[in-house]
């Protein structure tokens, strides 16, 4: 009788390794691990080869850089999607990438289930299955951290040591770490103590502000309907064009973010984040769209962002309203096209410059100077119209006011 298959999501690393073993010894599944290539900087040869030396049957490197950064990544920057105020969420918008692509191998290899390395206490293990269930609701998903004994990631060390895998961490080197194109995140060890102020010696992707350089480094950025396609005058495929924007606000200091945010399942977690090239699109994106949309365009667009935001963060990318919202964005972006310039300078990106041909800002009219194009006289009736609904309450107040003081002179 053969055995069952497993798709297994898979990236090399002390969870996943251990989750592999444990499949095979304590079920008895055939398993097929599948790692999905985000822009995480592995050597994926070797973590191809670590996972059929850790027992899996088959072993899959699958490239989704261009897909990830086209179609997740540019569709929140133009809905200016910013989770809490503050997260970019590289981490979101992988998930139902790497969901998407693990069901498409489950159904070619004739898999019965999906497994992932998620804890039953995070975001993603909800942005796995909830992708799982809405591609395919037929897979059975198994969650190994909602399984078994193993109660922390030092007991995945004992486990991993006594079966003979190697592993990439220590007990000393306790980061969580998740890496895509997009991002770094550093989560665990003492950041679990949100008094305790983070060491910068983790960063990967950035320099320390420190030690970045004193003279600022202007950039120009062009976009057409709200994707950005030329940096510094130069096109660039969207997946090159974020790889250079991460060299040079990395190189900048430019996307660092140490915040504690709201966890889907209710309880908050605190993470080190490094976006150095989204941070820089995202600012460069919203300042031009200011440029270019009404008053009330750019202010329903906001609560559409926030909206978008705690869709993508709840693991929701294939909900209905997620996908009507991508309408109303995406017809926004229409006249989104223009330049900006940004400065990179001690950990900011400083956006100092836009023009557009939709740029609805018109210097004859806003001018301090003599102007021929705008009468001053104009605004006393607008300010009366306007006004108005604040001037009829005062006169009933007042009225209602003089009433109730006749009424205690005749009650004197």
């Amino acid at each position: 009788m053969s055995k069952q298959k497993v798709v297994l999501a898979y990236s090399g690393g002390l969870d996943t390794s251990v989750i592999l073993k444990w499949l095979e010894v304590e079920f008895g599944y055939e398993v097929i691990a599948v790692c999905i290539d985000v822009g995480q900087t592995d050597d994926f040869e070797a973590v191809k080869k670590k996972a059929l030396a850790t027992g899996a049957t088959t072993a899959y490197v699958v490239d989704a850089k261009e897909e990830f950064v086209k179609d997740y990544v540019y569709k929140g920057i133009k809905a200016g999607a910013l989770y809490e105020n503050d997260y970019l969420m590289g981490t979101s918008y992988a998930r139902p990438l790497i969901s998407k692509k693990l069901v498409e191998i489950a159904e070619a290899e004739g898999a019965v289930a999906i497994a992932h390395g998620a804890t039953g206490k995070g975001n993603d293990q909800v942005r796995f299955e909830a992708t799982v269930k809405a591609l395919n609701p037929y897979l059975k998903i198994i969650a190994p951290w909602r399984m078994w004994d193993l109660k922390s990631r030092e007991d995945c060390i004992d486990y991993a040591k006594e079966h003979g895998i190697p592993i990439p961490v220590t007990k000393k080197d306790i980061y969580s770490r998740d890496e895509n194109v997009m991002h770094l995140s550093h989560e665990g060890g003492e950041l679990e103590d949100p008094w305790v102020e983070h060491n910068m010696d983790m960063y990967k992707l950035t320099a320390k502000v420190e030690e970045t350089p004193d003279t600022p480094e202007y950039v120009e950025l062009d976009f057409v309907e709200g994707e950005a396609i030329a940096l510094n005058g130069v096109a660039y495929k969207p997946l090159d064009l974020l790889m250079k924007l991460n060299e040079l606000g990395g190189k900048h200091g430019v996307g660092v973010i140490d915040i504690v945010e709201n966890r889907l399942l209710g309880m908050k977690s605190r993470g080190i984040y490094e976006t150095p090239g989204a941070t820089i699109l995202y600012e460069a994106h919203k300042h031009l769209e200011k440029l270019v949309l009404d008053r009330r365009t750019m202010s329903f667009k906001q609560s559409v962002s926030l909206k978008y935001a705690d869709l993508v963060y709840d693991g929701l990318w294939h909900a209905t309203l997620r996908e009507c919202l991508d309408g109303f964005v995406d017809k926004t972006q229409e006249v989104v096209t223009g330049q900006v310039k940004i400065k990179l300078f001690k950990g900011r990106s400083m956006v100092v410059g836009t023009q557009s041909p939709f740029s609805l800002y018109n210097e004859d009219f806003v001018t301090f100077g003599e102007d021929d194009v705008f009468n001053q006289a104009d605004a006393e009736g607008f300010i009366n119209l306007f006004s108005l609904p604040l001037k009829i309450k005062a006169i009933n107040r007042a009225e209602k006011e003089l009433k109730d003081s006749k009424k205690d002179v005749k009650a004197i």
